[in-house]
């Protein structure tokens, strides 16, 4: 694992990791309900985030696994990294992140995070560091606004309250809200669109014993391609491609029979 050994986790205040997050993360943006950030440092300096938060729709995770409480999960919310960290940087982060929560929160029996197969990837960290697949959509949930600007469906929502003082749809001019009105509708009149791409949904249990509660199947990786949902670095391209493609520098890496036979006498 070389360098990767060297990383250090530890908690870190959002005043630290607020900044970081909108200074590498694709989307620029934090998560406002975070509740916990952990940072990782090698050479002594900030090289990375991942910042948790409740679950963006708990009645829907909630029953992901059978018997689950309210405070017992939590979801991955942003995980950034900057060009510093070295190979298998990220997979070591997430695992010490893990480490922290086990010992620091052992309520929490398992944690959600979405792939953004619309303009990231299709969670290639994840499936290396043992999260497992639970699903895969049709993005309906990332919604592009007429100025360009990208944000998540929900907080367009009436009831959703991100800040805890003011309905997000209120800031985009939508005053007078009525029950009957629905952000399918106000976005719709706004000439906001979907993105395309699909939403991949991963899962990670803090205790293996609850993965005998899971309510849906896990879907093999190969579902992937299968469905066309694969994306690398917000460029389509299928899980299969990137396999060969590893192959392939690998076999140009590797010297000669000639180099072999100098390296050896």
């Amino acid at each position: 694992m070389g360098r990767a050994k060297e990383i250090i986790a530890k908690t870190i205040s959002r005043q630290i990791a607020d900044p970081f997050v909108r200074r590498v993360h694709y989307s620029g943006k934090v998560d406002t309900r975070t509740q916990l950030c952990i940072g990782f440092f090698l050479d002594n300096e900030l090289h990375g985030v991942a910042q948790f938060s409740p679950s963006i729709d708990k009645r829907k995770s909630i029953g992901v696994v059978k018997g689950t409480k309210w405070n017992e999960f939590i979801e991955l919310a942003r995980l950034a990294f900057d060009d510093y960290l070295p190979k298998n940087a990220e997979s070591r982060c997430l695992s010490l992140c893990m480490r922290l929560i086990k010992k620091n929160a052992p309520h929490i029996k398992f944690i959600i995070s979405y792939a953004d197969g619309t303009q990231c990837g299709d969670g290639t960290i994840y499936r290396a560091s043992n999260f497992k697949l639970i699903g895969i959509k049709e993005n309906k949930s990332m919604i592009m606004l007429p100025d360009g600007s990208v944000h998540c469906k929900i907080i367009f929502e009436p009831g959703f309250n991100p800040n805890g003082k003011t309905k997000q749809a209120v800031l985009y001019g939508k005053t007078g809200i009525k029950s009957s009105w629905t952000a399918n509708k106000f976005l719709k009149d706004m000439g906001a669109k979907f993105i395309e791409g699909f939403q991949l949904k991963y899962i990670y249990f803090i205790h293996p014993k609850e993965i005998d509660n899971l309510t849906v199947p896990i879907l093999p990786f190969s579902k992937i391609d299968e469905m066309g949902a694969g994306m690398y670095k917000g460029k389509k391209i299928t899980v299969a491609e990137r396999k060969n493609a590893v192959k392939a520098q690998e076999k140009c890496a590797e010297p000669s029979s000639s180099e072999v036979a100098f390296v050896t006498t």
